[in-house]
């Protein structure tokens, strides 16, 4: 909500009457904060302004200092913290814990929660509804990162698997109302520009006397994507590089954490120097350039040389930042990189193997797995788990139909779960008719849901509707979107989806041309796609934007590979035949 810059439009002091009312308010808001935690956040003595987006925002702070609460459509009483109130009242919200710290570079980068990227607790998770606040933490880090709002409850996420997105992000740490503040700042020193790690002072405060301190740690994380990056992922990033990366560093064997086995005495003596992080990092780098980076991948963003599967301590190195340690090796000649000042993330250029580090370095060799182990990863990242599925979204015809069942009208709904509101609706006011099990009679409400505005003029309203028929039919009455997935990456977009057409043309002379568009659909960039055709048929290819749609863009490749072109959608990108349509001129 605060992702780009934006000027305020008015800002105002609230009167006393206005400061109670909000107080109020926000007491109901946050029921487990107390008289103390409410004068943290809204003093009582202090100045309190309001400030009016163009986005129909509203954000309270206490003047000269910071913005403490804001409603997001300046409506109602829905009130959430910024993270400025939830640094000074950690407990105001109750909050879901990820995975590890490399998932907050995507949380502070602008993405959406997923549940795969949050740590399940032993106990499970508290119990939860849709369209509740919640804040965002990292493990050993007890300041949140950001503030969003559930877009499911607990029962329906345990449904789904734990699977989907659990929290849609309002702000977060970085944003444009963070940065609002005239004297901003971080709360502790896990909090860096692109990542926030947990707290080395409160880790070292919250560790038990016979914990080993200082060893790097090395974990295994799920391979489930763990954000929604539908607005801030990179089309231009290789996924394909990434796992081959992962692979490669995790194939270092770095030293094992043998403190378990000292006695206590001996486990300060077990802690890593900084030079000998300096020398893990450095031998972490040479793996992956020798094993995994190939030059077809580059350019390439530094971050993706940091890779979910491994959280070597870098703070405990003498760079302190992953950037900062990016150029360093560049100034040694290793590497060529070049900070880019939009995104603000180094990234990899070019890698120069006639380095005499890189020529001196002697790789470990990757571990040989079952046969049919590399096939199945094999197709699993090739296919990158495409999902797509046609969802709807209750319109105003049907409103009164899910009020009646206490259906969120909010919410996007799969065809099985729109017909269940119906027949819910059904059940409830006993509309079945007596003398046939199989119709159902229409009462006033299930009438004009499901035909008011779409029968002619004149022609008399039916009475009664055939079940098989009563899913159908309210499905026409509701709003058509489609949500396709692949990977991290989810899109939810108004309308039937689009198909990937297919179309081989006759140019000059005898000469072929086969064009591709509609990739956007499927969240496919059509530039890698251009250049991995380029060499699979060993042919030119080129992109272009279509006219007059922006955002939209074609794929040419010299040649006749129709036939070719789609088996390998369906076989590498996992399009279904179904959405990809074929045509060929050149035999008219």
């Amino acid at each position: 909500m605060f992702k780009k810059p934006v000027d305020v439009k008015t800002v105002q002091r609230l009167s006393g009457a206005d400061k109670k009312k909000l107080r109020r308010t926000a007491k109901e808001r946050f029921p487990q904060a107390s008289d103390a935690d409410l004068d943290a956040i809204l003093p009582p003595k202090g100045e309190i302004t309001l400030a009016k987006y163009p986005n129909h925002a509203l954000v309270y702070a206490i003047e000269g200092e910071f913005p403490m609460i804001f409603n997001i459509d300046a409506r109602g009483h829905d009130l959430f913290p910024t993270v400025y109130a939830l640094w000074k009242v950690p407990h105001l919200l109750p909050a879901f814990t990820l995975k590890g710290g490399e998932v907050s570079r995507y949380v502070i980068g602008g993405a959406d929660l997923m549940f795969p990227g949050i740590s399940i607790p032993p106990e499970g998770f508290h119990s939860f509804e849709a369209g509740q606040p919640w804040a965002v933490k990292v493990p050993g880090n007890p300041a949140p990162i950001a503030v969003g709002i559930t877009t499911m409850s607990s029962t329906e996420a345990l449904k789904a698997g734990l699977r989907g997105k659990a929290l849609r992000i309002l702000h977060y740490y970085r944003d444009m109302l963070w940065d609002s503040a005239d004297a901003r700042y971080v709360p502790n020193e896990g909090f860096f520009e692109d990542i926030v790690v947990e707290d080395p002072n409160f880790v070292s405060t919250s560790q038990s006397p016979d914990s080993a301190e200082g060893t790097p740690e090395v974990t295994h994380e799920s391979e489930d994507a763990a954000v929604d990056s539908s607005d801030t992922a990179d089309p231009g990033i290789h996924n394909e590089a990434t796992e081959e990366i992962t692979d490669g560093i995790n194939e270092l064997k770095l030293p094992e954490d043998k403190s378990a086995e000292q006695a206590p005495d001996e486990k300060e003596h077990q802690t890593l120097t900084t030079e000998e992080i300096d020398s893990l990092l450095d031998k972490c780098l040479l793996q992956a350039l020798y094993t995994s980076i190939k030059e077809k991948d580059l350019p390439m963003p530094g971050s993706t040389l940091w890779p979910p599967g491994v959280t070597l301590d870098i703070k405990k190195s003498s760079h302190k930042k992953l950037s900062q340690w990016l150029q360093s090796k560049s100034s040694s000649g290793l590497i060529s990189a070049k900070e880019d000042k939009y995104k603000k993330e180094v990234i990899l250029l070019g890698i120069n193997r006639k380095h005499p580090d890189y020529m001196a370095f002697k790789p470990e060799k990757r571990v040989q797995e079952p046969v049919e182990q590399e096939k199945s990863v094999a197709e699993s990242s090739v296919t990158k788990q495409l999902e797509v599925a046609e969802i709807y979204k209750p319109s105003s015809h049907v409103k009164p139909i899910f009020m009646a069942v206490e259906a969120d009208m909010e919410k996007y709904y799969s065809a099985l779960e729109a017909s269940d509101v119906v027949f819910r609706y059904v059940e409830k006011e006993n509309l079945v008719k007596p003398t046939d099990k199989a119709k159902v009679i229409l009462d006033v409400t299930l009438c004009d849901a499901l035909y008011k505005g779409a029968i002619k003029k004149g022609s008399a309203y039916p009475t009664e509707i055939h079940k098989k028929d009563l899913g159908s039919t309210l499905l026409n009455r509701m709003q058509v979107h489609h949500k396709v997935t692949r990977g991290t990456q989810e899109v939810i977009r108004k309308g039937a989806i689009r198909t990937i057409q297919i179309m081989t043309e006759r140019r000059q002379g005898n000469k072929k041309m086969t064009r591709l568009s509609g990739l956007e659909c499927f969240l496919m960039d059509p530039d890698s796609l251009a250049s991995e055709l380029q060499k699979k048929f060993a042919c030119s290819t080129t992109t272009a934007e279509l006219p007059g749609k922006k955002g939209q863009y074609e794929v040419l490749v010299q040649g006749g590979v129709i036939d070719d072109l789609a088996k390998h959608l369906v076989d590498h990108y996992g399009v279904p035949k179904r959405y990809i349509e074929v045509y060929d001129k050149t035999k008219r």
